[in-house]
């Protein structure tokens, strides 16, 4: 039976900031110690479940007795002004993220296609030219040290999600500015929904351009498509459009400077996959379970009754599945605090689980996989420029990262 947070952890508000890097706050793990399961309070007011188990979060995301409709009362929002967030998004139009059964499915089906193994394969490619161009660029500064996010890290996964979308890489400060807005805990409702509605109307210009002129690039084949069924989706293309821009740079640029972080904190990992680049899958897969960037993005609310894990959750009642609680279970993986890049922890729990498993996580594999080998192959003696302590690390933001990355060779 689940007890209920008690003593030192009584009113307990989440989510809690990282105090080391290299683990989960304490607070976390004291949690799944005393429950998988737990009741906490919300930052933003009322309660909700805290899921820290590996196998009990797994279960709850593949229930399809748990919504992921935020506009639906109960679901978990993070923001001080929790009332103002949950109307936003009522005002807008759903992201697919935020769809639930056969509208969720529908929604998913016509693109699931341009991210299959396959095609990824046939980009890899593309994408090792755009490594090499950025690494060249960096070997050809004068300059020491150079922030390696935006040197690499941020324009990798920017480039190259836009030649996938067919969307102009000049526009990237635009829409990487906007995004940083969006998923900072500490912008206010005002500063996050002009930061959207900016957005949004981009986004809505460039699917407009798009239906005039059709390319040959993922929305170009999906408005194709969609002439061809004889219903064009404006609407539907635009949230589209505005899930995979945001989530396609954003998530891999932060992980992209977190493992590099995380290796070069770990030598004897590094030196594991510079002697043989074939564990370098392993490696990422490690790495995705090790920092969990997406902590607290996972929500649902019950829309039924349901026990799991031996608790009831009342329907209504919101849901936080804990990725970085999940991913360091001791049931699950052993010695969880050590980084292994030989474990192949491949059913870590940050890219989801069920219907919602991330849509892009072909594509943020392979780029994660080309960037670390190509990177430490050819600047063998890259090493950070500042102790990691003096790290910015993005402890305000839902998408967890670092601001800066000086690094020096």
């Amino acid at each position: 039976m689940t007890k209920s947070v008690a003593g030192e952890l009584a009113g307990l508000q989440l989510p809690v900031e990282r105090g080391c890097p290299f683990a989960p706050p304490a607070t976390y793990e004291r949690l799944r110690e005393q429950a998988p399961i737990s009741r906490i309070r919300l930052v933003g007011g009322g309660e909700a479940w805290w899921v820290s188990g590996h196998e009990e979060g797994r279960a709850i995301l593949a229930d399809h007795r748990f919504s992921s409709d935020k506009r639906k009362d109960g679901f978990p929002i993070f923001n001080v002004d929790a009332a103002t967030q949950r109307q936003l998004f009522r005002d807008q139009p759903p992201l697919m993220l935020s769809m639930d059964g056969n509208e969720h499915a529908a929604a998913r089906r016509p693109v699931i296609g341009e991210f299959t193994v396959r095609r990824m394969a046939a980009l890899r490619p593309r994408i090792q030219d755009i490594v090499d161009h950025f690494i060249d660029d960096l070997l050809a500064t004068d300059q020491r040290p150079v922030d390696l996010v935006q040197a690499l890290s941020l324009p990798v996964p920017s480039l190259v999600i836009c030649e996938l979308l067919g969307v102009p890489y000049d526009d990237h400060e635009f829409f990487q500015s906007r995004t940083s807005v969006a998923v900072r805990r500490t912008s206010t409702p005002t500063e996050r929904q002009h930061a959207l509605a900016e957005l949004r109307a981009y986004i809505d210009d460039l699917i407009a351009r798009k239906e005039s002129e059709p390319g040959d690039d993922l929305f170009g084949r999906q408005i194709a498509r969609q002439r061809q069924e004889g219903a064009l989706d404006h609407a539907g293309l635009v949230s589209l459009a505005f899930l995979l821009l945001t989530a396609g740079h954003e998530t891999t640029a932060n992980m992209i400077s977190l493992g590099v972080v995380g290796l070069l904190a770990h030598p004897e990992q590094l030196a594991l996959i510079t002697a043989d680049p074939g564990k370098t899958p392993m490696a990422v897969e490690e790495l995705l379970r090790y920092f969990a960037i997406a902590d607290t993005v996972v929500s649902r609310v019950a829309t039924e009754d349901a026990r799991i894990g031996g608790v009831s959750i009342k329907a209504g009642e919101g849901v936080i599945v804990s990725g970085l609680s999940a991913n360091w279970d001791p049931a699950v993986f052993e010695n969880p605090a050590e980084l292994d890049v030989e474990r192949g922890a491949r059913h870590h729990l940050t890219f989801g689980f069920g219907p919602h498993q991330c849509l892009g996580q072909n594509l943020a594999r392979m780029e994660l996989q080309i960037v670390f080998d190509t990177l430490f192959r050819r600047i063998p003696t890259l090493r950070l420029a500042t102790p990691v302590e003096d790290v910015p690390f993005k402890t305000d933001a839902v998408i967890y990262g670092v601001h800066e990355l000086p690094v020096t060779w």
